[in-house]
């Protein structure tokens, strides 16, 4: 699969002045549900309208959608106000009722990105269809499967692709759902430019009141656009309540939202701004300097430690250097997160120098 500008017809077709919004409901619940969001969301910038309608939950016994009926209501949706809609596919038969009822636009999610044999399945069922189809990033971040769950679709005559980045699960407690690892969504970006990056604020924060803090930084990473969960009665929405927004705080976040400029040709900016990235290539030069020195203290520990026969990792130094650092970064401006993100990869690439040393 190489990159072309073709990836985005469909959305560059839309003509639109904003990010491509897609918004509605996490679950379609009912008709009348369905019906009230849509003609809440008309004449707004949301192109697409979504509802999920089969919803196969982490455990068994939640609400899992009403299936197939809710197609009739997505219909519904298209006719009385003229938004395209999208839904949500799994697996073939997914795919073939989709396309029979006229959905606009499909996108396959994270538990299916994961599995390439459920991609394949869904890409077969997928053959020559001229639908946008959007791919979610794996639960895991592994950018190989992403891409590789893209080209399965890609290569069964699926023209019209995108991507979703929805975070990713971790272990490790954090202010997120599901950890955004933008780095990981900006190498997605620079290998394919061109394919359409839409971020979904709803899976990553897990919050309401964080919804806007995050679709404004994928806006500032330059993201085509964002998917969020839109509910009329969000506390008593029948899946991911805690995350869904009403009609009038999306209306609210897309007006507050910032779209920045990709760049300015003025002349005192660009002086300034090359500046300041001169000091930062210098700072950079001076980290990866102390980064090698630091490794070499460590073969230094690793020779002493062989020496008297003890084990690498002594987990009360290594508490006792997370607490010290998390501290003293609060003081540089740092996030506890970013700090013990750095730290453990700091740690690990210690202990990879020492057991060189050890089993050498």
């Amino acid at each position: 699969m190489e990159n072309t500008k073709k990836m985005r017809t469909w959305l560059d077709d839309l003509n639109l002045d904003h990010p491509l919004v897609i918004a509605g409901p996490c679950s379609a619940e009912t008709e009348e549900q369905v019906l009230k969001i849509a003609h809440e969301l008309k004449d707004t910038d949301v192109s697409y309208f979504r509802a999920g309608i089969w919803k196969p939950r982490t455990r068994p016994g939640n609400f899992e959608g009403v299936g197939a009926l809710g197609l009739k209501w997505l219909q519904k949706v298209k006719a009385e106000t003229g938004m395209k809609v999208c839904t949500e596919v799994a697996n073939a038969a997914h795919v073939k009722l989709a396309l029979e009822h006229d959905i606009d636009l499909l996108w396959i999610g994270a538990r299916s990105t994961v599995s390439p044999f459920i991609m394949q399945e869904i890409a077969d069922a997928l053959q020559g269809t001229d639908k946008p189809v959007l791919v979610k990033n794996p639960v895991n971040p592994d950018l190989a499967l992403w891409l590789g769950g893209i080209e399965r679709i890609y290569s069964s005559g699926v023209k019209n692709i995108g991507a979703i980045h929805r975070g990713f699960s971790t272990y490790a407690k954090t202010k997120y759902r599901n950890t955004p690892e933008w780095q990981l969504a900006i190498e997605f970006q620079n290998k394919f430019p061109d394919i359409p990056l839409i971020n979904d604020p709803s899976h990553i924060t897990g919050k309401r009141d964080m919804i806007h803090e995050v679709s404004q930084e994928a806006l500032d990473l330059n993201f085509d656009g964002l998917m969020i969960e839109t509910h009329y009665d969000p506390e008593n929405a029948w899946s991911d309540a805690a995350q869904q927004v009403t009609p009038s705080t999306l209306i609210q976040i897309m007006k507050d939202l910032k779209i920045r400029k990709e760049g300015n040709n003025e002349e005192d900016y660009n002086k300034s701004l090359n500046n300041l990235r001169a000091q930062i290539d210098v700072v950079d030069n001076q980290i990866l300097d102390l980064l090698g020195k630091r490794m070499q203290a460590a073969e230094g520990i690793g020779s002493l430690k062989k020496s008297k026969n003890v084990a690498i990792l002594q987990n009360k130094r290594w508490n006792e250097i997370l607490g010290k650092m998390v501290l003293e970064g609060e003081q540089h401006g740092l996030s506890e997160e970013f700090i013990l993100r750095m730290f453990k990869a700091v740690h690990q690439e210690s202990i990879n120098h020492q057991e060189k040393i050890i089993n050498g």
